[in-house]
């Protein structure tokens, strides 16, 4: 089954190593290097002061690959549809909430509990840019990051408009890092649109395909510190756009469906 095409206006990465697309696309490509010593936790403009030291790694990460991208894109984040996708939330939330129901329920945190949601990165964007349009959240343990791409390119379809998609993963801790073990940081954003545009930067084509799908090995020195995160699937892809070339990459969406998108660079931008 081959989908419609689909135009990438904007794109961000954020990860300790690569905080930023700027950093990250040189670094991917083989051109630059990663910072080193790591990025501190970066502070999303868009929240309040007091939201923005409340807010959990996962929500933070979101918001700032979310406005980066959209930055890039030329859109208006009011204007936008959004997937969040994420393999297990934000783990550190979710390791205090179970071990305070298990100690001292009568102390749980509302701020913690109400950030232990699925969706709190995408309640979080809503309520910080004023957009009311549909945001969906979507979870699909390993394979997370393409199914959320394939929801973002149906919801693009289906609306005929561009779509806001972001992808993130923290590390597991506490004793949930005895079953789970996504590590580090890393954030991805992408805006999406089913016409091409004056901010195109390269055409997606897909197709669904069945059978089992062996991941894609990371190429490059800068990704592969970054292969323990739960949102890693999520690499490959951004290797490509940092690359510009002609590929074709296939995703896995379970365990006997792929994904596979062909990538080709809008070298005249329009």
């Amino acid at each position: 089954m081959s989908l419609p095409s689909l135009f990438v206006e904007g794109i961000a990465l954020w990860a300790p190593t690569l905080p930023g697309w700027d950093t990250a696309a040189p670094a991917l490509r083989g051109e630059g290097r990663a910072v080193d010593p790591p990025a501190a936790r970066p502070s999303p403009e868009l929240l309040p002061a007091a939201e923005r030291r409340r807010a959990p790694d996962s929500v933070a990460l979101s918001l700032e690959v979310a406005a980066r991208a959209v930055a890039q894109s030329g859109r208006a984040p009011s204007d936008l549809l959004s997937v969040f996708t994420s393999a297990h939330g934000d783990l550190a939330i979710t390791d205090y909430v179970c071990s305070t129901l298990a100690r001292a329920p009568w102390s749980m945190s509302p701020t913690r509990f109400h950030n232990s949601v699925h969706n709190a990165a995408s309640g979080y964007w809503g309520i910080a840019t004023g957009c009311m349009q549909a945001s969906t959240a979507v979870s699909a343990f390993e394979c997370s990051f393409a199914a959320g791409l394939l929801e973002a390119w149906t919801q693009a379809a289906a609306d005929a408009g561009p779509v806001l998609l972001v992808g993130c993963d923290v590390t597991a801790t506490g004793a949930l890092a005895s079953t789970n073990d996504s590590r580090g940081l890393l954030a991805v954003a992408l805006v999406l649109a089913p016409q091409r545009g004056p901010h195109a930067l390269a055409r997606l084509d897909a197709m669904l395909v069945p059978g089992a799908t062996e991941r894609i090995p990371l190429r490059s020195e800068a990704a592969l510190p970054l292969a323990g995160n739960a949102m890693a699937d999520a690499l490959p892809l951004f290797e490509t756009l940092a690359g510009g070339a002609p590929e074709v990459l296939t995703l896995p969406l379970s365990a006997m469906l792929g994904l596979r998108v062909q990538v080709c660079a809008c070298r005249d931008r329009g």
